[in-house]
Parts: C-alpha cells; structure tokens; sequence
C-alpha cells in the first residue's frame, strides 16, 4: 500500500500532469507535493485549495441529506468524492481521500488541459486515494 510520496509519484504518471499533492482542508498545508505548482508557490496553492475543498465538504446542499458538516468527522467517509475545475489551459481536480481518523484530506492533480485526460485522471486519482496510506 502506497503512502504518500509514492502516490503523489504515481499521479505524475498521469498523461499532461503537471503537479500533485496532498492537502489538510482544515489546516490549509500541503502534506506532500511533487511537480510544478500552480502560480509557483504550492503553500499557497494549498491553502486556496483548502478553502474551497472546506467549503464543498461542508456545505450542505452538496453533502449527507443536505445537512451542513453531516458527514465531516472521525470515521465518516468523506461528504464529497471530488472537485473539478477547469482553466483555460489546465483542469484542477481535488480528490477527496477517506481516513480512518477525520477524512479531512484530498489529493490535487493539476493537468495541462491538452495533454491531459480528465476521465482516465478521476478513475485514476479515485484509485490512488483507495490505496493511500497515511500515518
């Protein structure tokens, strides 16, 4: 079972990846990264993306029965499989990754959007969180 270094690793394989990492949604720190950062600083990087993976997972039209932070918490499985958002050159796909202590972490994959292939991406990414071992 892959931890995080090797994952992060397996995700660059990943046609027009440029960058990957694994981020803390309630802190806002990077817990590993590999590749390119977007905009050059993955500290920020991280912590843009934290923000917006916080507000997904604890939204509540997008999580549990609608029911704000419903499914954040020690042994729950996370309220959001994944995020995308697409660039004019780039997609940015946050994967959710469950835990067996609070499930507050994602993977983020930023693909160059015309060598990337953001279907085989999700399957892939999906798979990797499946496997990853933290602690």
């Amino acid at each position: 079972m892959p931890g995080i270094d090797e994952s992060l690793l397996e995700a660059m394989r990943l046609p027009g990846a440029r960058g990957a990492s694994l981020v803390d949604w309630i802190s806002g720190l990077a817990l590993g990264t590999v590749g390119e950062a977007p905009g050059g600083d993955w500290e920020a990087t991280a912590a843009e993306t934290a923000e917006l993976g916080r507000h997904v997972a604890e939204s509540g039209s997008l999580t549990a029965g609608g029911v704000p932070g419903a499914a954040v918490g020690p042994g729950k499985e996370p309220p959001v499989e994944d995020l995308i958002a697409t660039t004019g050159d780039a997609y940015h796909l946050l994967r959710f990754v469950s835990t067996p202590f609070d499930s507050t972490v994602f993977l983020h994959l930023w693909l160059d959007r015309n060598d990337g292939n953001l279907a085989l991406a999700r399957i892939r990414l999906a798979e990797m969180a499946d496997r990853l071992v933290l602690g």
